[in-house]
């Protein structure tokens, strides 16, 4: 019997991680595998990741805009964690409508018809619209990609909204505003708790919800300071 079915047989949760090489996506793999509920975890990106671990599997995959050849890959998944995203600024608009809402989309559509009952947590963020009527693009992305999302029929859908997320290890900022809030982000957490979040945190509280399980359908929107009650709670 191989060690996958005695995790099975052991009740833990087999998850799949979209992202795993971004800021919160390592922080989101790094907690799989040390959450003794998961029983294995398939991370899949465009880069290698670096790290080998006995839970986990890595597949390579580069184009997101069609997800058809991860059909086997996301059969037999207990839940899902998609990272995937860019930064404003970073991309034209157009890419960033891609890969926010066309990319989301299809890896939706392919571990739904893969894994009918797994759970999908979702990376979005603060002020996401799903009316469209933000002038914000990433706002519309990221409010158009949640609201398929609720759509696509999954029986638990979970849609995390940080707001300022704290990279917690140094790293090179991606602009302007990212650079200027971590300057002062003693005093911005201190003044305004409810608008920043450890990006471990915030991995933390994705891991924890997808491998809970629960047998009752339910669709949770999570503002930010949603997410930080969570984290309180466990």
């Amino acid at each position: 019997m191989s060690s996958t079915t005695n995790m099975a047989a052991a009740g833990q949760k087999r998850l799949v991680i979209a992202g795993a090489t971004g800021m919160v996506g390592g922080y989101v793999l790094r907690y799989a595998l040390e959450n003794p509920a998961v029983g294995s975890v398939t991370a899949i990106g465009r880069k290698k990741l670096g790290i080998s671990h006995p839970k986990l599997k890595e597949v390579l995959h580069q184009d997101f805009a069609d997800c058809s050849a991860l059909a086997d890959t996301l059969s037999g998944q207990d839940a899902a964690i998609f990272c995937l995203g860019t930064y404003t600024g970073s991309v034209s608009d157009a890419e960033l409508r891609t890969i926010t809402v066309d990319y989301t989309v299809e890896f939706a559509r392919v571990l739904r018809l893969s894994s009918p009952d797994a759970a999908f947590s979702f990376l979005s963020g603060n002020g996401a619209d799903p009316t469209g009527r933000s002038r914000i693009p990433y706002a519309r992305y990221k409010g158009e990609a949640e609201k398929a999302l609720l759509a696509a029929g999954f029986p638990r859908v979970y849609i995390f909204r940080p707001a300022y997320i704290y990279p917690v290890e140094p790293r090179k900022e991606p602009n302007f505003s990212y650079r200027f809030l971590r300057a002062i982000y003693p005093v911005f957490r201190a003044l305004f708790p409810n608008q920043v979040v450890r990006a471990d945190d915030l991995a933390r509280a994705m891991v924890d919800v997808a491998a809970r399980g629960t047998e009752k359908r339910q669709s949770l929107v999570l503002e930010n300071r949603d997410i930080r009650a969570m984290l309180k709670i466990a």
